[in-house]
């Protein structure tokens, strides 16, 4: 099972938009060298809606053959037609990530049947761990507890990222939940919550600015640690909060600018960040120790 500090990683580009491989590369060793437990690669962190096919399997396969087992990398594969879930997904199995994670399909609003056989038709498809992932507030859909442990007997899925941030439904279905099922935060601001609740680890925003801060709050967490885990997240708690001031990842792909991790590059219809929000987030990094003053 994967556990820990899994960071949603950003995709570096140029000023241009173009995917900057180098800084790629450098952002895969600083992770590993900063503690990160895992790396998720071409998540909704990492654009996956502006990456063409071709882009999106190359940076998977880059982020694989960078890495070289030293982590655990997990691709992102979900999409609104099944087919073409089903293609990304034999692309990052072929490639060698270790598991792949799938978003609910966006815009057209299945049903909860829906749901199941979207997601059963993956597994079916493609023998690879796979990763569900709930963001109802992105994609306008909302894949309920009972559907999720309905999915949970279908041998290759193994768990699920809840980003819905409501720790109350998150702890009764890691209660509902086979042992072997891995529930993961991907709400920052709750992620140490919900590992002190039987969570797995964190899909972590913030780690890709505080990677050495999330990995010790998750490892705190996984151990029980409930004061430790919670006095390290109050480190960079306002992290949490400013990185989402504009739709993710605009903020922390700013953030990581400024640390010198990437240029500012960001493809429309995403833009730079505001400039009125430069000052929140670079104050926010300064107390969180990753910017100095």
């Amino acid at each position: 099972m994967i556990t820990g500090s899994l960071v949603a990683l950003i995709t570096p580009m140029s000023a241009d938009g173009a995917v900057d491989t180098k800084k790629l590369d450098d952002l895969i060793e600083f992770h590993i060298n900063e503690g990160t437990h895992g790396i998720v690669a071409v998540g909704t962190t990492g654009e996956s809606s502006t990456l063409t096919p071709e882009e999106h399997a190359n940076v998977i396969r880059q982020v694989v053959n960078t890495v070289k087992g030293r982590v655990p990398v997990i691709a992102g594969t979900g999409a609104n037609a099944t087919h073409e879930a089903i293609d990304l997904t034999r692309s990052a199995k072929d490639a060698g990530a270790d598991a792949c994670l799938l978003v609910t399909p966006y815009y057209n609003k299945p049903t909860q049947e829906g749901l199941f056989q979207h997601f059963k038709a993956i597994a079916d498809a493609v023998d690879i761990p796979q990763i569900l992932y709930n963001v109802p507030g992105r994609t306008a859909c909302d894949m309920q507890n009972d559907t999720v442990v309905r999915l949970s007997t279908i041998k290759n899925i193994v768990g699920i990222k809840d980003a819905t941030g409501n720790l109350e439904r998150g702890e009764a279905l890691i209660k509902a939940l086979p042992d072997r099922f891995a529930v993961y935060s991907g709400d920052d601001p709750t992620a140490v919550s919900l590992m002190l609740l039987g969570g797995k680890g964190n899909i972590s925003v913030t780690a890709n600015v505080a990677p050495r801060a999330v990995a010790q709050a998750a490892e705190a967490a996984l151990a029980g640690n409930a004061d430790q885990a919670h006095a390290i997240d109050t480190t960079i708690s306002s992290l949490h909060t400013n990185l989402f001031l504009e739709s993710n990842p605009i903020p922390v792909k700013w953030a990581c600018s400024q640390l010198g991790l990437c240029e500012e590059g960001i493809r429309l219809p995403l833009t730079p960040l505001s400039e009125q929000y430069h000052a929140a987030v670079r104050q926010a990094l300064i107390e969180a120790g990753a910017l100095l003053v």
